[in-house]
């Protein structure tokens, strides 16, 4: 039996071009199944997922500038998950549903928080849908913590409501 292998079976690396295509696949399946009492299966339904792979797309290749990445989780050479960043804020995390409790949240989380310290930030910031206590209980559990601040967002169908969550970092 080997102990060792010479590839690791889990990891975090920047996105490169093609992983637009299972990043947007793991976030219409992440969606789905955190959001559909949320955002409605209407909403879901009228999710336009090839705008949503060219803005991966255009996000991995020409990020808005500085300070913005996008990570990704693979288990082996598999894509399970992702992370976008801003400066000072985490814009997106999603792992594959079935690839869920499995590390992969807490590392994309860890790698997001090494490159927002890298690039100067001394907070971290994220926004969480209303109804995720999944969610909720993962970012409380890693340090961070509701403020107090809403905001509504319009999906064209209903408007939706996130909180914000932040830690010093």
């Amino acid at each position: 039996m080997n102990l060792f292998r010479e590839t690791a079976d889990v990891s975090v690396r920047p996105a490169v071009p093609g992983d637009d295509v299972a990043m947007t696949a793991i976030q219409v399946g992440a969606w789905r199944a955190s959001h559909a009492e949320v955002l409605g299966e209407d909403v879901l339904d009228a999710l336009d997922t090839v705008r949503m792979r060219e803005q991966w797309a255009a996000a991995i290749s020409s990020p808005p500038g500085p300070g913005f990445a996008v990570l990704v989780a693979c288990a082996g050479a598999d894509v399970v998950g992702f992370a976008a960043v801003s400066p000072g804020q985490v814009l997106a995390l999603e792992v594959e549903p079935r690839h869920q409790r499995g590390g992969h949240g807490s590392r994309l989380l860890s790698a997001a928080v090494d490159r927002l310290r890298r690039d100067g930030a001394h907070e971290v910031v994220t926004w969480v849908l209303d109804g995720d206590a999944a969610r909720e209980a993962f970012l409380a559990g890693a340090g961070l913590g509701p403020d107090g601040r809403t905001r509504t967002l319009a999906t064209g169908l209903r408007d939706v409501v996130e909180r914000r969550w932040v830690a010093e970092i």
